[in-house]
């Protein structure tokens, strides 16, 4: 009796060990991928703040002295964009330390949860910013005849392309956000 006993204690030992490894290993993988996304989110927002803070085009008017000027300064919504991702980017720099630490030390779950909170806060913030910033642009591109406001593109065309290039790094930065939270609350049901 007493030896069948000891037989089954190694083998429970034996799958907890399996399934600690395996869990261990999962969740350094996804820790790895947190990583990873954390990286490609940061360039996202670097390259929209760096592609909209210099968009500006000048066109000439009747003289050469006098020129029509688009500026993203020129809009107080364009200048919240760039703020909201530059806050972003440089969220996603100090985040990094931190999905780091969780690739090494697996089993954290308190900086997980800060994590998490501050994903959602920092997301609606850029999300925010990227939101007003594309009412603008579908202004700049359509106009709206009732208001008397006449669409710029059709004269700004490199300034209306920059802008919407830097719209589109802020959208996938957005959905890499969505997806950090979803895999750091997996990582933290699994425990």
């Amino acid at each position: 009796m007493k030896a069948a006993q000891v037989v089954d204690q190694e083998v429970e030992t034996g799958k907890v060990s399996i399934e600690s490894t395996t869990r261990r290993s999962v969740s350094r993988g996804l820790s790895i991928l947190d990583f990873i996304l954390r990286v490609l989110a940061a360039l996202g927002t670097l390259a929209s703040a760096i592609a909209m803070g210099t968009t500006k085009q000048t066109l000439p008017f009747v003289t050469r002295f006098v020129r029509f000027k688009a500026v993203y300064k020129d809009l107080p919504t364009f200048t919240f964009f760039v703020i909201a991702n530059s806050i972003a980017f440089g969220y996603l720099l100090l985040s990094l330390t931190i999905s780091f630490l969780h690739i090494v030390k697996y089993k954290a779950i308190n900086s997980r949860i800060v994590l998490i909170v501050f994903d959602l806060v920092i997301m609606g913030v850029l999300m925010g910013g990227a939101s007003a910033a594309t009412a603008i642009v579908s202004l700049a591109h359509d106009g709206n005849t009732i208001a008397n406001w006449f669409p710029i593109c059709r004269q700004f065309n490199s300034f209306c392309q920059r802008v919407s290039g830097s719209l589109i790094g802020s959208y996938l930065a957005i959905v890499l956000f969505i997806i950090l939270i979803i895999l750091s609350s997996l990582v933290i049901s699994r425990r």
